[in-house]
């Protein structure tokens, strides 16, 4: 499904990112896998990917800094001959350990550096690749309840960031077709770090309020990605995918 492509997937290292990058593993593809701290996790991501007779390379980026994400674009020009996907999975945790211990301007200025900021400054780079190459694709990750909203502190922080992702998404989209797409994934509640530390009277609440009556999983996520990276998404552009199990509609 996507052999000879090359796929970058952006905080690779654990959860959502490493799924992704395994699932594209299994369809064909090579890998290029950043992380910002956690080298062990994405060590471990690279070897599986590796496991799988696809190639794996591993570089350490913040993609908050310009500098990173330059140093980044020479670093796949000269390791690859072209990515075909620029997947922009990366993002700020403002929720467990001595994260969810900031101070609430603390956590929004961190969220608007990494996951708004560093999300369109990846993306110019993506382009800028893609369009000197001759084309290519672009999935930028949001959050489903920036359609609806949700109470709450932590939640505002984060659909500010989100809900600016999924806009400039959309204006990328027709900014740069028709030879890049720009796609976006919107997922919900899922066991990540977040959903396993979450207390069991939160965790019942979420399955009651789904109706496929479970959390996803980082897997389900990956899933939606490999879709929007394979050619079966040719004619997508501008597109959210909402993998929520229907918590939103």
């Amino acid at each position: 499904m996507l052999e000879r492509k090359t796929i970058l997937v952006t905080g690779a290292s654990s959860g959502i990112g490493r799924a992704i990058a395994l699932r594209c593993a299994q369809a064909g593809a090579d890998l290029a896998l950043t992380y910002r701290n956690n080298q062990d996790g994405a060590d471990a991501t690279a070897r599986e990917v590796q496991s799988l007779g696809r190639r794996a390379e591993v570089l350490r980026i913040d993609i908050s800094r310009e500098q990173d994400i330059e140093t980044l674009a020479a670093q796949l020009a000269e390791q690859f001959a072209r990515i075909d996907v620029w997947i922009n999975n990366a993002g700020a945790d403002i929720l467990t350990g001595d994260a969810g211990r900031l101070s609430r301007l603390q956590k929004l200025d961190l969220v608007l550096a990494v996951d708004l900021r560093g999300t369109v400054l990846a993306s110019w780079a993506a382009v800028d690749m893609m369009r000197k190459q001759g084309g290519g694709v672009i999935i930028n990750m949001a959050w489903d309840h920036t359609i609806q909203g949700m109470e709450g502190e932590n939640p505002g922080v984060y659909a500010a960031a989100k809900g600016g992702v999924a806009s400039f998404s959309r204006s990328l989209a027709r900014d740069v077709a028709p030879d890049i797409r720009v796609n976006i994934l919107a997922p919900g509640f899922i066991e990540t770090a977040f959903g396993e530390e979450a207390n069991p009277k939160f965790r019942r609440k979420v399955v009651e309020m789904t109706p496929l009556r479970r959390w996803g999983r980082p897997e389900d996520v990956a899933s939606a990605a490999l879709f929007l990276a394979s050619d079966d998404a040719a004619f997508l552009t501008g597109q959210t995918i909402m993998v929520n199990g229907g918590v939103v509609m």
